[in-house]
């Protein structure tokens, strides 16, 4: 256990020296969860020694780059691939089957749903990978979910400093708020794609 906090408190250091960029490559490697990262991020804010604005674009970007690579492994590894060594991303069988059912019952749309619900939002790509989903409207959504999602642990870390660990706790009631938002916009994306297909039926009925 020591090793294992040893080790974490190491690549705080090292985030902490890369600045913005450690931000981002923190988030890429996925070692420790994103949220954690980002109130890190946020306490080095608070402390003056990176900005808000450049935590957000770089914070942004490393979160949609993560999803990328999940995706592009998804896409040209396949589920047997990700069961092997999803392990080492922290994305374990459980997660793939979480995923899965929801990318087959709500379609692409889920993309921007399920990253504020957890289990689902880390493995959510793979699907979205192995189905070959387009890509531009991949990114687009997953850029929509990752900008609130790192604008809130920035601001949490900004607002606990020191105490900056305690910003997932803090963070839950906002989750809630945001998955319920996400939710009503999924709602709206399946009445608006059922009104589409009802007018093609009823112009091919012609």
């Amino acid at each position: 256990m020591d090793a294992i906090m040893n080790g974490i408190a190491g690549l705080f250091e090292w985030i902490q020296g890369l600045g913005v960029f450690g931000i981002m490559l923190g988030l890429m490697l996925e070692v420790i969860p994103s949220e954690i990262v980002l109130a890190y991020g946020g306490y080095l804010v608070s402390e003056g020694q990176i900005s808000f604005a450049g935590a957000m674009l770089f914070g942004t970007a490393g979160g949609v780059l993560a999803q990328l690579f999940v995706y592009w492994i998804g896409r040209y590894g396949g589920r047997p691939f990700l069961e092997r060594y999803g392990k080492y991303l922290l994305i374990h069988k459980k997660h793939i089957d979480y995923a899965e059912d929801w990318f087959s019952q709500y379609g692409t749309g889920v993309i921007f749903t399920a990253r504020f619900v957890p289990v689902v939002r880390h493995a959510i790509s793979i699907p979205a990978g192995i189905s070959k989903m387009n890509l531009g409207r991949f990114t687009l959504l997953t850029t929509l979910a990752v900008i609130p999602w790192t604008a809130l642990f920035l601001y949490l870390g900004m607002l606990l400093g020191d105490q900056w660990e305690q910003a997932h706790e803090m963070a839950s009631p906002y989750i809630r708020e945001f998955l319920l938002g996400a939710l009503a916009i999924l709602i709206i994306y399946f009445i608006i794609k059922w009104m589409k297909l009802k007018k093609g039926r009823a112009q091919h009925g012609r």
